[in-house]
């Protein structure tokens, strides 16, 4: 289960989160100007946290590769229950059922550690079929792979919507497509779902904005107060992104400083540290950090590339997908260009789970690489 040979690390990858963990101290410390002391000290709070998912990132690292996989199953399985309870028995805050709160210790949010095993069981089951081809894929055999996928992803999203947790869906179903992609499955497919979807969700605006009672009736008040919030984006209204705007855009080249965030907003430590990190530094260390973005999501496109593993290059495919989206949604979110969905910024926004879920995929990444170098040498 263990390797005991010559453990071999990619330094530039762990350089790059060792620069994330700076980046996201000192930002967060400069967002607590104007939160809630009740929160506690986050930065210490945030560091544990790194510390935590280090270690536990040093541990998957020194796993079997093959033990990993053999483990999507159950790992599936458990978040599937975890979800499954978080309805049942969870504690409503703000309206919503997405964290387990533990008394002196915190609030766990299961939705972040599915995102793990959705990418693991999705590559497993894929791989798996990949294996059984002896040729170019029949339509059966497709059908039967994205009945399965489907599945798969399915349950978990269902689970989550229920929470209810918007942005975590869109995150399960960008893992799903990017994962499908890279599989041999005929592109004919993909352009047949956007069919779909397009005309599903034009029947579903249309209620929505010409028949609101009857959305009301068919889907609930809840429902529809979360598409009016994603679609009020467009109006550029609502205090967090106007707030958000005049921090950014008054920064100049250099930034305020730091602890000089010049205006208040909501969730300026985990929705909207971007803003945050731009009016402190400015336009030069704003950058700085997307040219760190860009690095690490360049590394993992090259590990995909370098692979001859299957299921690994499936893996990383689901993990970039994944990060790639976050990134663009969270910055896109605080400069108003795509809408409010309260997605977190990876590696440098504060929360728990988020971050221990980003740096368990660190630690597959690491053990993939070491994997890899393995097979070369």
């Amino acid at each position: 289960m263990f390797t005991r040979k010559k453990i071999k690390i990619h330094l530039p990858l762990v350089v790059c989160l060792f620069l994330f963990m700076i980046i996201s101290i000192i930002t967060i410390s400069s967002a607590m100007t104007y939160l809630s002391d009740s929160l506690g000290n986050l930065v210490i709070k945030q560091l544990i946290w790194y510390l935590i998912g280090i270690f536990v990132s040093l541990f998957i690292l020194k796993l079997s590769n093959q033990a990993l996989y053999q483990s999507a199953w159950y790992i599936y399985m458990l978040n599937i229950l975890l979800l499954f309870l978080l309805l049942m028995i969870g504690k409503p805050i703000n309206g919503s059922k997405c964290w387990f709160i533990f008394p002196g210790i915190g609030s766990i949010q299961p939705s972040e550690f599915m995102k793990i095993s959705l990418i693991l069981i999705l590559s497993v089951t894929v791989s798996q079929w990949i294996q059984k081809l002896k040729k170019e894929p029949t339509l059966k055999q497709e059908i039967i792979l994205l009945g399965k996928a489907s599945v798969l992803f399915g349950i978990p999203a269902i689970l989550t919507f229920l929470e209810p947790d918007t942005g975590a869906v869109f995150i399960y179903f960008i893992i799903f497509i990017s994962i499908l992609w890279t599989s041999p499955l005929r592109k004919r497919w993909f352009f047949i779902g956007i069919m779909i979807m397009s005309i599903v969700l034009g029947i579903f605006l249309g209620i929505y904005f010409f028949k609101q009672q009857l959305f009301v009736d068919l889907f609930g008040t809840d429902l529809f107060y979360r598409i009016d919030r994603i679609l009020d984006w467009k109006n550029g209204t609502g205090m967090q992104l106007e707030n958000s705007l005049t921090a950014i855009g008054s920064s100049g080249m250099f930034g305020h400083g730091y602890n000089r965030t010049p205006i208040y907003f909501p969730e300026s430590g985990t929705d909207f540290i971007f803003a945050v990190y731009a009016s402190n530094f400015g336009f030069l260390g704003s950058i700085f950090l997307l040219g760190m973005i860009f690095i690490f999501d360049k590394m993992l496109i090259h590990f995909a590339k370098d692979t001859e593993n299957i299921t690994n290059k499936l893996i990383i495919s689901g993990i970039s997908g994944m990060l790639l989206y976050q990134q663009f949604q969270n910055i896109g979110m605080t400069l108003g260009i795509v809408p409010i969905t309260g997605i977190t910024l990876p590696f440098i926004s504060y929360g728990g789970s988020s971050l221990l879920s980003y740096l368990i995929l660190v630690g597959l990444l690491l053990n993939i690489y070491h994997y890899q170098k393995k097979t070369i040498n």
